[in-house]
């Protein structure tokens, strides 16, 4: 039998969803998904160089059931809290992003209405004005977030939650391909917690998201499904809402929102998820809710004090590289824009005239010798 045929008899026993991941127009979209906004790194470069090669060759490579994801880079970030961050090369992210395309759809339509991270027409800001409106409305609050998240969410459930939406044979076996290569990336992050009816094995069970990963925040949204589910449907709270792993109830009732806090952790642990229980404490909303770095209170808004002082100091650095000549006034430029454009958010001009007075910026040398020349 010829290359064309093979090929050919490849292609009828897949299952419809792995022919459209696996389809050109599909892996099209994915790369240049993929390279959306990271055309000037030299990864991105050299993949687009050779694309209809590297294109090619990761289709054949998931035909032929070949495919292996590479290494992960490490580095750490330090803000809001410290994270290990691991970026996969550029090849896994276009299946990545092949991938989600194919399988997001079937779930998108189920989660929550007030789930807003990693989800196309949500994010940051409409969580902060949901989380701000819902204030108004009632005079207490429980908000907690999940210890460990990326680095607990163990596999065998996270595969029956998605299973039940993924019965093809193919997807499953791509999806369990790339997470068994992100198991280990997390152990060293991770403290083990015993849950009731553990015995020595279940330290060995496989776990962990890597932070980076496309695919780890659409799986971490799946995973955390049934229990948004769980929190409108059987605790009966209308005035939710989650982004990532932090989460709100609120209520007029202090009382209620103690009652839901236990129901919480104990509906969490059967997933094998705890929160930070000295943490999750009931407040009155007139107190501020900290919430996607800021503290929001009925009528205003307040950016966090740890907050201002991490961009005070991470914006005079850029200046200080602006005036060595290791980036360019454009880069710091930028990096003064995105933060008043984060800090508008907020009841903040003088906040942002006092950091903005603080920034004396005279040109570079590198600059003065392009002006002279």
């Amino acid at each position: 039998m010829d290359h064309a045929n093979r090929a050919e008899t490849r292609l009828e026993e897949l299952s419809p969803a792995f022919r459209k991941l696996t389809g050109w127009p599909n892996l099209l979209c994915a790369w240049r998904r993929a390279a959306r906004g990271k055309r000037g790194g030299a990864a991105v470069a050299e993949f687009e160089f050779r694309a209809e090669e590297r294109l090619g060759a990761i289709r054949e490579a998931l035909l032929e059931r070949t495919y292996m994801p590479g290494p992960y880079a490490h580095f750490f970030i330090h803000e809001p809290k410290r994270r290990k961050i691991s970026a996969a090369p550029f090849a896994d992210r276009v299946v990545h992003h092949a991938l989600t395309q194919v399988i997001e759809p079937r779930f998108e339509a189920l989660f929550h209405a007030h789930s807003y991270a990693n989800r196309r027409g949500f994010g940051n800001l409409k969580a902060v004005q949901r989380m701000q409106a819902l204030a108004r409305q009632h005079r207490y609050v429980l908000r907690a977030d999940i210890r460990q998240h990326f680095a607990s969410i163990d596999h065998a459930v996270l595969k029956h939650i998605l299973w039940q939406r993924i019965p093809e044979a193919d997807l499953r076996w791509l999806i369990s391909v790339i997470l068994g290569s992100g198991a280990d990336v997390l152990a060293d992050e991770y403290r083990y917690v015993r849950f009731e009816g553990d015995d020595l094995l279940s330290q060995l069970r496989p776990r962990g998201l890597p932070i980076g990963n496309l695919t780890s925040q659409f799986w971490s949204n799946c995973y955390l499904h049934p229990f948004d589910q769980f929190v409108q449907r059987e605790l009966g709270c209308r005035a939710y809402l989650r982004y990532v792993d932090d989460f709100a109830l609120l209520s007029d009732c202090t009382r209620t929102l103690w009652g839901w806090k236990q129901a919480i952790i104990e509906r969490l642990a059967g997933v094998r998820l705890t929160v930070h229980a000295t943490r999750a404490q009931v407040t009155p909303v007139r107190h501020g809710i900290p919430w996607l770095g800021f503290v929001l209170y009925p009528h205003k808004r307040r950016v966090k004090a740890r907050k201002v002082r991490a961009t005070h100091k991470r914006l005079h650095t850029r200046l200080d590289a602006y005036h060595n000549g290791d980036i360019s006034f454009g880069e710091l430029h930028a990096s003064i824009i995105g933060w008043q454009a984060h800090a508008a958010q907020a009841d903040t001009l003088g906040l942002r005239e006092r950091v903005l007075d603080s920034l004396v910026i005279v040109p570079a040398r590198h600059e003065r010798a392009k002006a002279r020349s």
